[in-house]
């Protein structure tokens, strides 16, 4: 039998990754947390990608929100976010900022990681949706890194 902390200890405790030092990368986690938290239509992200991207911000917002849509369908485990304001990242936000670097070079090594995450081995389309997410900050000269 395995000990879980309490729920008490779980709140005491540092998140275990830094943030990433990449500006996309960045980016990308404060979407996940915000389009997680506060769902699809959050203003909040959608100013900060007409801010980040310019007249070309539809594209990388519309495919987060696509991807966030079939992560949340796919999961059969939770995905821990942070509060937007946190300065360091959980577990899965460390996990899908590090297969978002991985998608290009190492897909196998990327789909991997997201089906541990997931918990769920038909991982297939949310992979093929991260990497539209990638392929469109990089269109945009935004490398998640």
């Amino acid at each position: 039998m395995t000990a879980h902390p309490a729920p008490a200890t779980l709140l005491t405790q540092p998140l275990p990754h830094p943030l990433p030092e990449n500006d996309n990368s960045r980016l990308f986690l404060l979407s996940v947390r915000r389009l997680g938290a506060h769902g699809l239509g959050d203003a909040h992200i959608a100013n900060h990608f007409i801010t980040a991207f310019g007249p070309g911000f539809r594209r990388p917002l519309i495919l987060m929100r696509v991807m966030m849509s079939e992560l949340a369908a796919t999961a059969c485990t939770p995905i821990t976010i942070a509060p937007c304001c946190c300065r360091r990242m959980t577990a899965s936000e460390a996990t899908l900022v590090e297969i978002m670097r991985r998608l290009d070079h190492q897909p196998m090594v990327a789909h991997a990681l997201l089906a541990d995450l997931l918990g769920n081995r038909r991982v297939d389309g949310v992979l093929a949706t991260m990497a539209l997410v990638g392929s469109a900050f990089a269109d945009a000269g935004r490398w998640i890194r």
